[in-house]
C-alpha cells in the first residue's frame, strides 16, 4: 500500500479515506486482498476506530466487503456494477458532446488539448498506464466542466468505481495510442461543431472500452480471479 503525507488539517478519517481509496482504485490494493483493521492503523499511523469508519463508508461505496465468515476485502470486480456505470456514462456523454458542439468555452478547449498533449507522451512510456488513466478521466472531466455538468461528472466517477479499475486493468494491456486517437475525435468534433458525428464517435469509443473484457475474465488473463463470479 502506498502511503501519502497528511494533508494540513485533514482529520484521521479523511486522511484514512483518501489513502485507502486511492489504493484501491490505483489496484495497488487488488481485488480481493484481505484487509486488516490492525494492520491499517499501524500503517497510517492512527487508531482503529477512524479505520472502521472508513472501512464501513467504503463498503457503501462498494470498494469493499466486509462478511462475517471471510473477514474484510477489498470488493471483487462486478461486472453487473459496471454495466450500469457504461449506460450512465456514455448515454450521458453523448448529450455533454451535442452541448459542447453548441458552445464551449475556449480556455478549457486549450485544457482539452494540452491533456490530449500529455497523453500521447504518456501512451508512449513504459509503466505509464496509472498516470494515463487520471489523464483520460480528466479529459472527460474537463469537458463535463465546459457545459457546466461538472456536479453530474462527480456523479458518474461515484457510480464508476468498479468501471473505473477493469479500465485501468485493459489500459495495461491495450493500446493507449488508440485512446489518444479516440480522444482527438472528441476535440475535431466540439471544433467543428459536428454534431453528426457524435454518434459514431460514442459507439466506437464503447467498444473499443468493452473489446478486451473477455479476455481478463478468463482464466488465462492472470487477472481473471480480480472478477466477482
Amino acid at each position: 500500500m502506498i502511503l501519502f503525507k497528511r494533508h494540513e488539517r485533514e482529520s484521521a478519517k479523511e486522511y484514512a479515506y483518501r489513502v485507502l481509496k486511492d489504493n484501491i482504485m490505483s489496484l495497488e490494493l487488488k481485488p480481493g486482498e484481505v484487509l486488516s483493521e490492525m494492520e491499517l492503523a499501524e500503517k497510517l499511523n492512527l487508531s482503529r476506530t477512524p479505520i472502521r469508519e472508513v472501512i464501513m463508508r467504503l463498503k457503501g461505496e462498494h470498494l469493499i466487503d466486509v462478511k462475517p465468515q471471510s473477514g474484510t476485502s477489498v470488493s471483487l470486480i462486478d461486472m453487473d456494477l459496471i454495466e450500469e456505470a457504461v449506460f450512465m456514462r456514455f448515454v450521458i456523454e453523448e448529450e455533454v458532446l451535442k452541448l459542447a458542439c453548441k458552445s464551449f468555452p475556449n480556455d478549457l478547449f486549450l485544457e482539452l488539448e494540452k491533456n490530449l498533449y500529455a497523453q500521447e507522451v504518456i501512451a508512449n512510456m513504459e509503466g505509464g498506464e496509472l498516470e494515463f488513466h487520471k489523464l483520460d478521466n480528466k479529459f472527460h472531466e474537463i469537458l463535463f466542466t465546459g457545459v457546466r455538468k461538472s456536479n453530474i461528472w462527480q456523479s458518474i466517477l461515484s457510480i464508476s468505481t468498479h468501471y473505473n479499475r477493469l479500465r485501468l486493468l485493459t489500459q495495461k494491456t491495450d493500446s493507449k495510442e488508440d485512446v489518444v486517437n479516440q480522444h482527438r475525435e472528441f476535440l475535431k468534433v466540439i471544433k467543428n461543431k459536428d454534431v453528426s458525428g457524435i454518434n459514431k464517435i460514442m459507439n466506437s469509443h464503447r467498444t473499443y472500452s468493452m473489446s478486451t473484457w473477455d479476455y481478463l475474465l478468463q482464466e488465462g488473463s492472470g487477472v481473471s480471479d480480480y472478477f466477482k463470479k
